[in-house]
């Protein structure tokens, strides 16, 4: 049955989405009826204090852990209640993910890195390495495809992950703290370069942030307050 609090059109949706923490008699209430709907194309920047809760509904948002209440739909599909397996074929055929430290395996080749979520998809390695090489140009880095991790730069590293998060084609982008680990100099880099694939690809980004800098450069940006989205 149809929620009619949805929007149906939105790539990442969620409504009255809570998370709590159960500790012994103990219950921290992080997230608390959050509503948020995210358009085809949108860049939303989402900040808040150390601990407020960011990274949390990230997770929930990705399917990557399960909320104690609400609805979560992406690209329409209500996920929070699918299996595991479910999920991660949702996770790979419709989101991306950036992380603060790249998750990148150091033992494979940055062409092999961005590879990956294609051979999940069951791509022959022909196709997959035909793709990743293509994102690879996008980003900067299709010089550098068979160097391994320990002959990049951190920017370079993090342009590796955005690559492979870009890969397959997501409706939306979720990046925690895609910068935080980055100098001023290669965090502008990264900037520009979600910006222009944002423009080219028309990919949604969420993007969980501490930088002001790159707030200003988003469509909106949300805060979250004692476990309430405000903005």
């Amino acid at each position: 049955m149809n929620n009619p609090n949805f929007n149906h059109d939105a790539v990442l949706s969620c409504h009255a989405l809570a998370k709590a923490f159960q500790d012994g008699v103990l219950r921290v209430d992080v997230l608390k009826k959050i509503d948020l709907e995210i358009a085809t194309g949108e860049r939303v920047a989402i900040i808040g204090s150390s601990g407020s809760g960011k990274s949390t509904l990230l997770h929930l948002l990705g399917g990557l852990d399960k909320p104690s209440s609400g609805e979560i739909r992406v690209a329409g599909k209500k996920i929070d209640h699918l299996s595991e397996n479910e999920l991660s074929l949702i996770r790979n055929r419709t989101l991306g993910f950036i992380y603060q430290f790249h998750h990148l395996l150091p033992e494979f080749t940055v062409l092999e890195n961005v590879c990956i979520p294609l051979l999940l998809r069951d791509l022959s390695p022909y196709e997959a390495k035909e793709k990743a090489f293509t994102i690879l140009e996008k980003v900067g880095l299709n010089h550098r495809d068979q160097h391994k991790l320990g002959e990049l730069s951190g920017g370079e590293r993090q342009r590796t992950a955005i690559a492979r998060a870009l890969v397959t084609d997501p409706v939306c982008v979720l990046a925690d703290e895609p910068t935080g680990n980055l100098d001023h100099k290669n965090a502008d880099r990264i900037y520009e370069l979600m910006l222009e694939l944002n423009r080219t690809l028309k990919t949604s980004f969420l993007i969980v942030t501490h930088d002001i800098r790159l707030t200003q450069h988003m469509d909106r940006t949300l805060e979250l307050v004692d476990g309430y989205l405000i903005g």
